[in-house]
């Protein structure tokens, strides 16, 4: 870690937490889930609260190990982790015919990474939805560095609730996002109300896969470690959001788990067994050093109490994830494409 990454680390741990409350929102997150007494009802009853803390306290640690997508991608022989990152973004504007000067909704865009580059790439005007304050600063301070300010922007909303007309996008995408909703088929619905018809939605999701068993007390160890360590009310099924889709009037163009046809595993550079120097950061011994200055730092002041404790869950996370993917049950790549019908009759 260098002296610079260190800094940009720390300085930004707690997101708009005050960091002398860190510890306190560590402490009522981590009681969300199961690990530490909290229970799924609770968690989707609490799940705006959840979540925001969620992104305050880990969005500098992404940001760190990440750059400014977060999220996974599947990749091809011989391709880095950074260009399969851009092909994943770039596919889904493709997959959804994105042109020049359409308005289009990433809901649930993080700092928005994906957001610059898909509009970069179609030269459409993308607007981010996001929930958590800290994020949509950090988004729209990047978006005026690298000059497309002018056509993209953020709101700040529910993405149950979202504040739009009926009718409003030529098109809708998610990116391992809507997986912190409560309800997929509400969540669904409000993005089906807000799209104009005829046009489409695509995400990628988190989901459990068929091999998963709830009876299998590993299984279930995996899933809670997912939960914890990214801010999940619950993980539900390929087949539950499907079903999601189908309920809230949408026509399925196509479905995958594009996991299934991956040259190079999604999860591959979370395997401690595997050291390389690119992507460090987020490999097992990049995790292991950042750990190891989180801690120092901590110890003298320099980063916020209850630091470390972050870093650790998303450690569990990561191994959660590794797990998950390696045995099948959990998968990170789950696509679809489906279309608002020209004809509304919901």
């Amino acid at each position: 870690m260098s002296k610079a990454g260190a800094f940009d680390l720390v300085s930004g741990v707690g997101g708009n937490i005050k960091k002398r409350d860190v510890l306190s929102a560590v402490d009522k997150y981590e009681k969300y889930h199961g690990y530490h007494g909290g229970d799924e009802e609770e968690r989707k009853a609490n799940y705006t609260d959840m979540v925001n803390k969620y992104y305050d306290l880990v969005t500098s640690f992404y940001e760190y190990g990440w750059g400014e997508s977060f999220h996974f991608s599947h990749r091809w022989k011989g391709e880095s982790q950074r260009e399969s990152i851009k092909r994943h973004e770039h596919f889904l504007a493709l997959q959804l015919g994105l042109k020049p000067g359409q308005k289009v909704l990433d809901v649930g865009c993080g700092i928005g990474g994906p957001l610059r580059e898909i509009s970069r790439f179609s030269l459409a005007a993308v607007m981010g939805l996001n929930n958590n304050e800290y994020q949509i600063s950090r988004g729209k301070e990047l978006n005026r560095i690298t000059g497309v300010d002018k056509t993209c922007n953020f709101v700040k909303a529910d993405f149950m609730k979202m504040p739009f007309p009926d009718n409003s996008f030529d098109a809708i995408y998610a990116i391992e996002a809507t997986c912190h909703a409560p309800d997929a088929y509400g969540c669904y619905k409000e993005i089906y109300r807000v799209l104009k018809p005829g046009q489409c939605f695509a995400a990628y999701e988190w989901c459990m896969t068929d091999s998963f068993d709830p009876s299998n007390e590993e299984h279930q160890k995996i899933k809670a470690e997912i939960e914890i360590g990214n801010g999940l009310p619950d993980i539900r099924s390929t087949g539950k959001c499907l079903e999601a889709l189908k309920q809230a009037g949408f026509e399925v163009i196509w479905e995958k788990d594009l996991a299934e046809d991956s040259y190079v595993p999604w999860y591959a550079h979370m395997d401690s067994s595997r050291f390389t120097l690119s992507n460090f950061r987020i490999t097992a011994a990049g995790r292991f050093i950042t750990r190891k200055m989180v801690r120092a730092m901590e110890f003298v002041g320099l980063a916020p109490e209850g630091s470390l404790r972050v870093q650790i869950f998303l450690e569990q996370a990561a191994e959660g994830l590794f797990q998950g993917g390696k045995r099948e049950i959990f998968t990170a790549m789950y696509f679809f494409l489906v279309r608002k019908p020209l004809s509304d009759n919901q």
